[in-house]
This record gives structure tokens, sequence and C-alpha cells, in this order.
């Protein structure tokens, strides 16, 4: 299977706030990526805001050629 791509995001942050993410991420022993990631996803859902599929997620939809 290939490696999905993916986008680089940069960003400057309280220190107080990154080392709270990143006791957050150790408690659910992710990346703080991954756990950026989740939050993203999270906040979207409740809020009603839809996320278009990866390229990767339709291409691996379960049907193969």
């Amino acid at each position: 299977m290939a490696a999905s791509k993916t986008a680089t995001l940069t960003f400057r942050i309280d220190p107080a706030l990154k080392e709270a993410l990143r006791l957050a991420a150790n408690l659910e022993h992710r990346s703080i990526a991954n756990m950026v990631e989740v939050l993203i996803r999270d906040y979207c859902e409740q809020r009603g805001v839809e996320i278009p599929p990866s390229d990767e997620a339709e291409n691996n939809s379960g049907v193969r050629s």
C-alpha cells in the first residue's frame, strides 16, 4: 500500500499550550501531529463541518481492480 500524501501545517503556539497538547497526546499514546488531527476532526464533527474524503480514502474504498 502506498503511503498517504499529507500537507504540512506550520504555526506558532504558546509553549504552555504546546505542553498541554503534548501531555494530552501522551495520555492517548498519540503523536502531537495525530492529536491535532483528532482534535480538528472532533471539532468539525461536533459543528457539522464536512471533511471531504482524501484521494487515498476514495482509492481504498474496498473495491479491488
